[in-house]
């Protein structure tokens, strides 16, 4: 599954314009007073000012190439702060043959940085922002995770692991949507409990899902 172009909703536009743009380096294809677009890899990722009185955040992962893990992580390091838990600062997820770092950024969304080993993407060249391949995964909280993972089944997404209360991992290793219980605690956050805010993906050869209010999805082929 890939990601085509992402739409999330921030308070903080100015300040997430200048970390990705001047900070992390990530080219930015449209600017006006309400948005921005910029390209991390395959995928067009909008962030767009909210018009509520919220702190929007979210969590999204973004594939690297499967043996650059140390030298992207030297790379952020430079750059940001690595989010720690338990004194590291990375996980190897052995059911997945995947290792992970994390940042936050000025927003508050938890950012991860992901080497998929079993899509054998290597490089040879030195660890740059256009090594940044795809957004890979989405986190979806929802009041109860199972329908809404039966609903983006029912659209022709399978799972990518078994069936769990607290996350389930919806689609594959180009395309996840991480389906979590409304305040479990993100993963290398922080603590910080996962909260619903609205969301749109436009998913090559299905077409935009919108996520408009918790535990609710709408398909819009066009």
């Amino acid at each position: 599954m890939k990601f085509e172009h992402i739409t999330l909703w921030t308070s903080r536009l100015e300040a997430l314009y200048a970390f990705y743009n001047e900070q992390l380096g990530f080219l930015v294809l449209d600017r006006d007073e309400q948005s921005f677009t910029m390209a991390i890899g395959s995928t067009q990722l909008t962030f767009q000012a909210t018009t509520e009185q919220t702190e929007p955040f979210y969590h999204f992962a973004i594939n690297i190439p499967e043996n650059k893990l140390a030298e992207a992580k030297r790379w952020l390091k430079g750059k940001v702060a690595l989010i720690e838990e338990e004194g590291r600062d990375e996980v190897f997820f052995a059911s997945w043959d995947a290792g992970a770092v994390y940042f936050a950024d000025p927003a508050g969304n938890i950012v991860e940085f992901i080497a998929r080993h079993q899509l054998k993407n290597g490089t040879d060249h030195p660890f740059s922002y256009s090594d940044c391949l795809e957004v890979s995964e989405l986190g979806i909280v929802a009041a109860e995770v199972i329908p809404i993972v039966r609903e983006l089944n029912a659209l022709g997404i399978p799972n990518w692991r078994e069936d769990s209360e607290g996350l389930t991992p919806v689609g594959d290793e180009h395309g996840l949507f991480i389906v979590v219980k409304q305040l479990r605690k993100w993963y290398f956050s922080g603590g910080r409990q996962a909260q619903f805010y609205p969301a749109e993906v436009v998913i090559a050869s299905l077409g935009r899902l919108e996520f408009p209010r918790i535990s609710q999805i709408h398909l819009n082929h066009t």
